[in-house]
């Protein structure tokens, strides 16, 4: 009967070692795998390898490393579980994959980089373990969401839905911008309040709720008018902007504090049953003002107070907001930059059309130069801020 030295002596002989002098050789040509169990992982791993523990290889391999001809390097603490490892992979169709002899122990005998990775608690993993398993995300990316900052321009219908669902999914920092107070006509739409805290600020509010959906968020409160004098600064705190504001003088100003301090603006906007969504991703995309680059008159476009709207339709487009600003902040997927998604809640029909940047834009044109002005209702900068930078 074979003992186990006898079974992993005829694994290695079906299989390619390298030391690890060769591995630290391949590593910018090739994929490093670590197949220890998650408390090994914590203590210290090779900067930039891929996390799966043997015992999960199989059943998530093909999902987290799809093109089955890129080089693998696998590891271990010793160099025993990746031998066997290297073994699964090439009977799963991997053509190029290496097992490091003597593994990470041998590695940091010898002196190679390596490093204590950042890892989420035994909490967190269980908060987000349905996200842990999309390989588009993983922990890596939950790690990048938890150190994410995201401004909410709004705490209203658009706001409510996209910062719940914001928070839910752990992003790590979430600004609220808003100057009124929840009414009892919000609750229609503004799920983010409630009838015991009519009254309150909504930043107030929305700060309550957000925090009482996961305790890794901070919430920093603006209770301000957005403007000219405070809108660039405010920008450059964050790595992205969900637009939930509702006129149009604002998101002009929007458009160009986004230009100017390079920060992608996902926009949405509601009327009646009808919402529209689209991301603006500054000097990739078109830009607001390529789109709209002039307000319709005012008897075109009443506002939601004066035409009404489905509360609802502010949760469908609000979570499609969430969902561009994920997909922005963690860089997978095709973001709606260059589309805009529009979609009528009575056909119940999404219509997706294509949107080009204007070459004779006055904002993200190329050689245009920008200043950040307020705007009144027919949008023409009428209070010209001190010019803080040119966007060309």
């Amino acid at each position: 009967m074979a003992t186990f030295r006898d079974l992993l002596s005829e694994v290695k002989q079906q299989i390619r070692e390298v030391e690890p002098a060769e591995a630290e050789a391949l590593r910018a040509t090739s994929t490093f795998l670590d197949v220890r169990e998650a408390d090994e992982y914590e203590q210290g791993a090779i900067p930039g390898a891929i996390h799966l523990p043997r015992g999960f290889l199989e059943v998530q391999i093909e999902g987290r490393l799809t093109d089955k001809s890129v080089p693998i390097v696998i590891y271990c603490a010793g160099g025993t579980r990746s031998a066997f490892a290297a073994k699964s992979l090439a009977e799963l169709g991997y053509t190029d994959v290496l097992s490091m002899a003597g593994g990470f122990n041998r590695w940091k005998d010898e002196g190679r980089t390596w490093q204590a990775p950042v890892v989420l608690s035994s909490d967190q993993r269980n908060r987000y373990q349905r996200h842990l398993l999309l390989p588009e995300v993983g922990e890596a990316g939950q790690q990048k969401l938890l150190e994410s900052k995201v401004l909410m321009l709004g705490a209203g219908g658009l706001g409510s839905p996209a910062a719940l669902y914001l928070a839910a999914a752990g992003v790590g920092t979430i600004g609220i911008v808003d100057m009124d107070v929840v009414d009892a006509s919000n609750l229609q739409r503004q799920i983010l309040h409630n009838m015991d805290r009519v009254g309150m600020r909504k930043v107030d509010s929305a700060k309550l709720a957000l925090e009482a959906i996961n305790p890794d968020v901070t919430v920093v409160t603006y209770d301000m008018r957005v403007g000219a004098d405070n809108i660039v600064e405010l920008f450059r705190e964050y790595d992205l902007v969900v637009d939930g504001t509702d006129n149009f003088p604002t998101r002009y100003l929007v458009n160009d504090a986004s230009l100017v301090t390079n920060t992608p603006v996902v926009h949405g906007s509601i009327f009646r049953f009808e919402g529209q969504a689209t991301v603006f991703n500054p000097h990739v995309g078109p830009c607001y003002r390529c789109i709209v680059p002039e307000p319709p008159p005012p008897e075109l476009a009443p506002s939601c107070a004066e035409a009404g709207v489905l509360g609802v339709l502010c949760g469908i487009i609000g979570s499609i907001e969430a969902v561009e600003a994920i997909k922005m902040l963690l860089g997978i997927g095709n973001p709606l930059v260059g589309r805009l998604l529009a979609y009528d809640s009575l056909e119940e029909e999404f219509r997706t059309f294509k949107v080009r940047r204007d070459p004779n834009c006055p904002a993200c044109s190329e050689g245009a130069e920008l200043i950040i002005a307020e705007y009144d209702q027919l949008c023409m900068p009428h209070v010209i801020a001190p010019p803080t930078e040119s966007a060309a």
